[in-house]
């Protein structure tokens, strides 16, 4: 049997993640509520030089302490390496959040063996939470134990979602989706953080949770996260590999996750 066990040499531990994932966070508190220089990738996609600050200090730790891994980050893009060793980064998931002062954002570190996510760390700085995983060993919010919902019918479930940032030119815009749901739940929120949408239905504070176009370094660490949390996860044509362009991904306690499956079937 192929093993997905990285024999050959140290792999990191989750609580080596956590402490990196901490320490990042610190940079993201340290700088929220400050006067920001904005940049824009796109019309409504930022970024700031916390963004940059928080960025630079991950990639150095994980090239200090474990040298040649491969690197996939939000704004540095893909850094060449050992590709048996990948590392998703994302240094703030939330940034308009966090340039308007919303105070909804995260650190997303997620950390692949041979091709499947191991190890898994969200951490949200101003709530002090952090959202941990690894494969096979469960899903835990400071060292609690957390699982999801129970919910299993669209009527009794709260959802939540995000949008694509070609929004306001896209017609894969999420928006039908989201009239369906609201139509059919007991609401669906917008948070602005993919990553803490999926820990949130990890937590079971949020039953199902969809979006139709995202990135890998957004959903790799949650996504396993959620499914060790006791989700289905999938891209949204029910697929298990949604960390594979083009990512879309659909997340719920099983039950849930196959009658949301067939409302965006529609």
């Amino acid at each position: 049997m192929h093993s997905n066990i990285c024999a050959t040499d140290m792999p990191p531990t989750l609580s080596e993640v956590e402490e990196i994932a901490r320490r990042a966070g610190e940079v993201l508190r340290a700088g929220f509520e400050r006067e920001h220089k904005v940049e824009y990738k796109g019309a409504i996609d930022l970024v700031t030089e916390v963004d940059h600050q928080s960025e630079a200090f991950l990639l150095a730790e994980i090239q200090r302490r474990f040298p040649g891994s491969s690197i996939l980050s939000e704004e540095a893009g893909s850094l060449a390496g050992d590709e048996e060793h990948l590392w998703y980064v994302d240094p703030l998931d939330g940034t308009v959040n966090y340039a308007h002062g919303v105070p909804i954002f995260c650190v997303s570190i997620g950390y692949a063996c041979r091709g499947v996510t191991t190890l898994g760390v969200v951490y949200d700085p101003l709530r002090d939470e952090a959202f941990t995983a690894e494969r096979g060993r469960g899903a835990w919010l400071n060292g609690r134990l957390i699982h999801v919902s129970d919910a299993c019918e669209l009527k009794d479930s709260l959802l939540v979602t995000g949008f694509p940032y070609d929004t306001w030119n896209s017609p894969r815009n999420n928006l039908e989706y989201f009239g369906r749901f609201a139509r059919l739940t007991q609401g669906v929120r917008r948070l602005g953080s993919a990553a803490l949408d999926l820990c949130y239905v990890a937590a079971g504070r949020l039953d199902g949770f969809w979006e139709i176009s995202i990135h890998a370094w957004d959903i790799a660490a949650a996504g396993l996260i959620a499914e060790e949390a006791g989700a289905r996860v999938t891209d949204i044509d029910g697929k298990p590999d949604y960390i594979s362009p083009p990512q879309s991904i659909l997340a719920a306690p099983a039950e849930l996750h196959s009658k949301m499956l067939a409302v965006i079937r529609g």
